[in-house]
């Protein structure tokens, strides 16, 4: 049973979109441009995929929605976020997890000196609709994760990557959330289990009905998953659409999946192509 089953509501998605963002520009150290003009919008009950190659902006406009720019010296400067038809810049992270967004940050961040359950429990941490409540989800997330219940007593620090990514996902699932930020689940961790986790994103996107922004390096996987992308290029967004035009769309072939008239290329093969840029008023 689901959690929104148990609360006597549907999962199904609500009309409009949970995430909208606009226009915005990110500044670290009050100089550095990261971000220039990035718009997006994520529909509610949907998965939205951020690609790019390594240092596009991927990450940065990530915590930029989570409000977890600050403890890196970076700050929006220009444009708005909107979330669950609330503006984010006056909230903290801690309250933005409580209205039901919460981020799964790169490289996994288990407590490695915690169990697998007391980490999941550490998502459970600003809820007060007591125990009984709790351990239900937990129940919830063990179902999803049937792994995580067998290694629910080892310590997180000593589990494979793949179980550690597990017990982020689980953790963020704890919150209730409405949307989950993913940054990068696919990283370091074996074809196969990328396969796993990323079948177990979709069950939760449509069983529970949590929005997904899921930033990724990997396009061929997130594009299978999402059902709408946009790319990033030095901090833009260079072109977007829905999952299927992006796959076959030449350019994103040749570049990004390193397939060039029906021939798998290298990537010292691919050519330079003039990309279309998107400037936003």
């Amino acid at each position: 049973m689901s959690v929104a089953e148990r609360d006597g509501s549907q999962a199904a998605p609500a009309a409009g979109n949970i995430l909208a963002v606009n226009n915005i520009e990110v500044v670290y150290d009050h100089v550095i441009l990261v971000l220039k003009g990035v718009s997006l919008e994520v529909p509610a009950g949907g998965i939205v995929a951020l690609l790019g190659a390594n240092g596009a902006g991927k990450t940065t406009t990530l915590k930029a929605i989570s409000n977890l720019l600050h403890s890196e010296r970076g700050e929006v400067t220009k444009g708005s976020i909107e979330f669950d038809g609330q503006h984010v810049h006056s909230l903290s992270p801690n309250q933005l997890v409580r209205r039901g967004c919460i981020q799964v940050m790169e490289g996994r961040h288990c407590f490695g000196h915690l169990t697998i359950e007391e980490n999941l429990l550490t998502g459970a941490f600003t809820r007060r609709d007591g125990k009984g409540a709790i351990a239900a989800d937990l129940e919830v997330v063990y179902s999803y994760f049937p792994r995580l219940r067998e290694r629910r007593d080892a310590m997180a620090g000593y589990t494979s990557g793949g179980e550690q990514q597990m017990c982020a996902i689980g953790r963020a699932l704890m919150s209730r959330p409405k949307m989950i930020l993913l940054d990068e689940p696919s990283m370091g961790l074996a074809p196969q289990i990328v396969e796993e986790i990323f079948e177990i994103v979709r069950t939760l996107n449509q069983k529970e009905g949590v929005s997904i922004l899921l930033a990724e390096q990997n396009t061929f996987m997130a594009l299978k998953y999402a059902r709408y992308g946009y790319i990033l290029e030095n901090g833009r967004v260079v072109m977007d659409g829905d999952a299927k035009s992006l796959t076959e769309n030449e350019d994103v072939k040749e570049f990004y999946l390193g397939i060039a008239e029906g021939k798998r290329k290298s990537f010292r093969e691919g050519k330079h192509y003039k990309r279309r840029k998107r400037w936003l008023a």
